[in-house]
């Protein structure tokens, strides 16, 4: 059974992925749920700075870490985040490169 797969919860898809960096981003950032948008702007539309970018992988890893093994974001990768569905492509990517290893 590969790694990713160890979690009763299956897989992480792309469905999950975006639910979490959704319920993540409201609740760093205090945000309406409603703001939150896959066309968001992180820093012009919901303020986000880069210590809340930071969080927001943290909590993303905390929430699947444990159905993607081995999965991380670099820091650096942040820099490059302008929206959310930009936060979901690199989340998407880690995933993909820690199941390829």
């Amino acid at each position: 059974m590969p790694a990713e797969t160890h979690s009763h919860l299956g897989p992480v898809g792309e469905d999950d992925v975006e639910r979490v960096v959704r319920e993540q981003l409201v609740e760093i950032l205090g945000v309406d749920p409603d703001l939150v948008t896959l066309d968001t702007r992180l820093r012009e539309d919901l303020d986000a700075d880069d210590f809340a970018l930071i969080d927001l992988v943290e909590g993303v890893i905390a929430e699947l870490g444990e159905r993607s093994v081995g999965f991380s974001i670099d820091d650096d990768d942040l820099v490059e985040l302008r929206t959310v569905r930009d936060a979901v492509e690199c989340v998407l990517a880690g995933i993909r490169s820690a199941s390829s290893s």
